[in-house]
């Protein structure tokens, strides 16, 4: 092991060792925890994800799939039996892995024409639900029992599938539009859309129950189908009116026969709803609910109503803080509370909650941030986290809230290795006079009492999210920056969640008046520490933050260098060019042409011509949620009407989430380009080595 004092700074190459932890799946005896391992493939520039499990106790640890894409691992009902989705052929398909003796082999359950996922096992162990996206063509065909004849050898098999193959490119060339959203995050939609199956599970059936059947017949998106415990039924939500655009903003709970198909609309339309949960004693389901109008920054409620429908009862009245991560609702398995994720004040933790209402409660809680979360048969919770000084881990909790052993380390490696800089929090008084705000400052490596260090202040987007000590996707930045030489910056400005409802809506209508103050007021604050040297200033952010950063370098020359990314300049052609055009006039109540002077007074670009901040711009081709025209925009502008230096630097084949899960060498290129457009404007010299 390496001594402390030998340990060697953080490099954006190191990125490559960071293994990350995702759906941690307890088995129904308690005996395992299921998990998938993500982590980098240096030689494909992409990702392996296997899965693994792990003895309760976290004495054995055993990978049992090798397929490089496999993820959502299902337990059976008897624990002997996992199932998953894996691409291992052109197209995601469900998978069958016995577990109950060591060494066994997966094996395809599924082979549907376009690809299966999200398994879900029957209670009694006998069928699985999944998805699989089909257009109404292929569902017609489907019903007809419509089947080609098998292929006479192996050229003719090969003849056909480049015939597929060909057919497919030319299917929507040109690509006909019709409803907004038409394409999402990096691709187009195609008139394919998911539908729920169910298939029998077994080794000795005829080829006739072998057959998957479809329960859903519309042209919308079906989400993830849940079983009730008396196996008769399935839960699903879907959007109310396909024809709508922006259709998941109505959005309905569903029950369907498994005998019949016929689908039971369980709730209103005034409020979106969504992943509904059964409880275990089949009397309640648990789902996630957000009003229709000004979604964008309510907060996400916890609602139950009883299995057949009836009026919804709203769980967390009291609690004022917004629900993350939709999917993840999970029951006591005595069906005496609701376990959900919620952000508090930078950490994200996991509370309960009586269906009969009443105190939210801690289960889970700490200077953490927890991303996924299961819970055990006799209450405990397996789940993935990372604190201040550690990437994601599994940890098992069984006890009292701040009381959970850590299962895994699969970051030691690189953590002997490396120095990594302590958080410290910092509390202060925003620009309104009255409200308190919350950030973070890391100091640089080998930082000597006196000396005066440069500052990366970094922001946040959503704009209704939270950043805390524990930000798994910043873990790295933070800590590469604070190795580079930089002090480290960052806040929660009124709007950001975690703060109650009030604190998220004083953004409404005010993206960039509001943000500014608090954020001016928290670099005043960090400057009051008195280590930062204020002529040596960068400003960073993406998606909104790169939106606050375009802002700021419009309306004051205190930063000496910028970096935004993937930032919203114009709210007008965001309107009309973004996959979540509805986000404009939720946070504005207006449409851009009832009052087009409005969303330009609060679009950064009116005031590119401004900018007197080098600023560089980092932005996907592919991204569909802030498409590029909205860097094409604000660098011709600053270019034409300025003397500023400005540069555009374009990723291809990526999309918004470049910084979290593009390509390796993309995340790495984009650090590096980072730290290098500092340096340069802020007068910083180092080696080549970052």
């Amino acid at each position: 092991m390496t001594e402390k004092n030998e340990k060697r700074r953080i490099v954006a190459k190191d990125l490559h060792k960071i293994v990350t932890i995702e759906d941690p799946r307890v088995s129904p005896d308690g005996n395992w925890v299921a998990y998938v391992k993500v982590t980098v493939d240096a030689m494909e520039n992409g990702y392996q994800r296997h899965i693994w499990l792990m003895a309760k106790d976290g004495e054995q640890a055993v990978q049992v799939t090798r397929g490089g894409k496999d993820t959502t691992p299902r337990w059976s009902p008897d624990s002997t039996t996992l199932a998953f989705t894996s691409v291992r052929n052109d197209k995601p398909q469900v998978y069958l892995l016995p577990v109950a003796a060591p060494g066994g082999e997966a094996r395809a359950l599924t082979c549907m024409e376009n690809g299966a996922s999200f398994p879900e096992w029957s209670p009694d162990g006998l069928h699985i639900a999944f998805l699989s996206p089909m257009n109404a063509e292929e569902r017609e065909k489907e019903d007809s029992g419509e089947k080609p004849e098998p292929p006479a050898d192996k050229f003719e098999a090969k003849q056909r599938k480049e015939r597929k193959e060909h057919d497919e490119k030319r299917r929507l060339d040109p690509r006909p539009v019709y409803k907004i959203p038409y394409r999402e995050l990096v691709s187009y939609r195609d008139d394919r859309y998911a539908q729920i199956y169910i298939m029998a599970v077994g080794e000795d059936l005829e080829e006739e129950e072998r057959k998957p059947r479809r329960l859903t017949d519309m042209d919308v998106d079906h989400k993830l189908a849940k079983w009730l415990p008396d196996g008769k039924s399935l839960l699903t939500s879907r959007a109310v009116d396909p024809e709508r655009d922006e259709y998941w903003r109505w959005y309905s709970l569903y029950r369907i026969d498994v005998a019949t198909g016929e689908a039971t609309q369980l709730t209103d339309e005034v409020h979106t709803d969504f992943f509904p949960v059964p409880s275990p004693d089949g009397q309640w389901i648990a789902y996630h609910r957000l009003p229709v109008e000004g979604m964008t920054d309510a907060l996400t409620r916890l609602a139950v109503i009883p299995v057949d429908g009836g009026e919804p009862r709203d769980l967390n009245l009291d609690f004022d803080r917004d629900l993350i991560y939709a999917d993840m609702l999970q029951w006591l398995p005595d069906s005496s509370a609701v376990l959900f994720i919620a952000g508090d004040q930078g950490n994200q933790l996991v509370y309960r909650v009586s269906p009969d209402g009443g105190s939210v409660d801690t289960v889970v809680e700490g200077t953490i941030e927890i991303t996924a979360y299961d819970v055990g048969p006799g209450g405990g919770v397996a789940f993935a986290g990372n604190t201040p000084v550690n990437p994601p881990e599994l940890f098992r909790q069984g006890g009292e809230a701040e009381s959970y052993t850590q299962l895994t380390e699969l970051n030691k490696p690189l953590l002997d290795e490396i120095i990594v800089q302590e958080t410290h929090e910092i509390r202060f008084t925003g620009s309104d006079g009255e409200t308190e705000l919350q950030g973070w400052v890391i100091y640089p490596v080998d930082y000597e009492e006196g000396r005066k260090v440069p500052l990366v202040f970094n922001i946040h987007g959503g704009p209704h999210v939270m950043w805390g000590p524990s930000a798994r996707s910043m873990w790295h930045e933070w800590q590469f920056h604070a190795a580079c030489g930089y002090a480290v910056f960052y806040m929660n400005p009124r709007g950001s969640n975690g703060y109650g409802q009030k604190f998220m809506r004083d953004l409404h209508g005010a993206w960039g008046d509001v943000a500014f103050d608090d954020l001016m007021a928290g670099v005043d604050e960090v400057l009051k520490l008195g280590f930062i040297d204020e002529d040596k200033m960068a400003v960073t952010g993406g998606s909104y933050g790169g939106y606050m950063t375009g802002w700021i370098v419009g309306h004051t020359d205190r930063f000496k260098s910028a970096v935004s990314q993937r930032g919203v300049y114009n709210l007008s052609s965001f309107y009309g060019t973004s996959d979540v055009p509805g986000l404009i006039s939720n946070e504005y109540d207006v449409e851009p042409w009832e009052d087009h002077d409005l969303l330009w007074e609060h679009s950064p670009l009116a005031y590119a011509h401004k900018v007197k901040t080098p600023i560089l711009l980092i932005h996907s081709d592919n991204d569909f949620r802030v498409p590029i025209e909205q860097a094409e925009q604000f660098f011709a502008y600053v270019r034409r009407a300025t003397d500023t230096p400005v540069k555009l630097l374009r990723y291809p084949r990526e999309g918004h989430e470049l910084s979290r899960s593009g390509e390796p060498e993309h995340r790495v290129s984009r650090l590096k380009e980072m730290v290098g457009w500092f340096d340069k404007y802020l007068g910083m010299e180092r080696s080549k080595e970052k």
